[in-house]
């Protein structure tokens, strides 16, 4: 869905877990199980309701995040939790500008009937950040719904959050990422056509046009690709392809199966950087390259337990 309005669509009572839910870490996924039980307890909807662009980005632009994940990747993950309804709705001035009363009665009035908001204790939405949990609460006793304000999850001693999850995979700090996540951290892409100089050098890779802004230091990883519902060993560059690319060129993802062979060109594949092996460098030689690549992979192979 697009737009509230949609909502009216849904049987209710509708359960709405509202917020940002960049990552979907572990405090995102405490805010939507809330509406996931409530849902199954009232024989309802549950929905979970994001925005985009961030918000940031029209309130604030010189603030605005880099994405830990897109959009394909975040409706993976909701899936994975059972969520089957989702709302992405455009956040522009207009939306700015709405009062937290007016907002809330959007969603009251599209929704037949709307049973509960789930939402972090601290979020703040409508005008000014003039709306919170407790004018939220007063809200729902106003409208006969549920509220659940949902405490934040440490992890460490630290409060989760999408930030300290982005400065751990930009510093490397992956299996950090992966506590605060709750899943192993991974990317995900779509396999696009490349210069297939991999393939002529005798390790064909699938190239993946990467989803997120936030990434790891470039370089070569010891990998787990999903195909076909089974993760397959392999290895992996990220960066810019110095040796082969001229300057300039967008980060991508090049991934070798080991010991597989097809055609994934066009599918969208979900990698896991299990292990760093070293910073991705320039050779002097395709011939270079080619004997590094070698030692990659067994490196890899024995850092791997599939």
């Amino acid at each position: 869905m697009r737009s509230i309005s949609e909502l009216s669509r849904l049987r209710g009572p509708v359960s709405l877990a509202i917020g940002v839910f960049d990552g979907v870490h572990l405090g995102h996924q405490e805010v939507i199980r809330a509406a996931l039980e409530h849902a199954r307890q009232h024989q309802g909807q549950a929905v979970v309701m994001s925005f985009d662009p961030h918000p940031l980005s029209v309130l604030r632009p010189e603030a605005t995040p880099k994405r830990l994940c897109g959009e394909r990747q975040r409706s993976r993950v909701l899936k994975q939790m059972g969520v089957s309804g989702t709302l992405l709705c455009p956040f522009t001035k207009e939306t700015a500008a709405t009062s937290a009363e007016e907002f809330v009665d959007s969603l009251v009035q599209s929704c037949r009937p709307l049973g509960c908001i789930s939402v972090g204790y601290t979020w703040s939405f409508g005008k000014n950040r003039s709306g919170n949990i407790h004018a939220l609460m007063d809200l729902g006793q106003r409208h006969d719904f549920a509220v659940y304000g949902v405490p934040p999850i440490r992890v460490g001693g630290e409060v989760v959050s999408s930030t300290l999850i982005r400065d751990a995979v930009m510093a490397g700090h992956l299996e950090r990422a992966a506590q605060m996540l709750g899943r192993p951290y991974s990317l995900l892409g779509e396999v696009v056509e490349g210069k297939k100089l991999a393939r002529q050098l005798g390790f064909p890779t699938a190239n993946l046009k990467l989803e997120a802004e936030v990434l790891p230091p470039y370089g070569v990883y010891a990998t787990e690709t999903l195909v076909a519902g089974v993760w397959l060993p392999g290895i992996a560059n990220l960066g810019v392809r110095p040796t082969v690319e001229a300057g300039g060129s967008a980060p991508a993802l090049e991934v070798h199966l080991f010991d597989w062979s097809g055609d994934l060109y066009g599918q969208d594949l979900e990698v896991r950087l299990s292990a760093f092996l070293r910073p991705e460098q320039k050779f002097i030689s395709v011939d270079e390259l080619r004997l590094q690549i070698e030692r990659d992979i067994a490196q890899a192979r024995s850092r791997l337990t599939l």
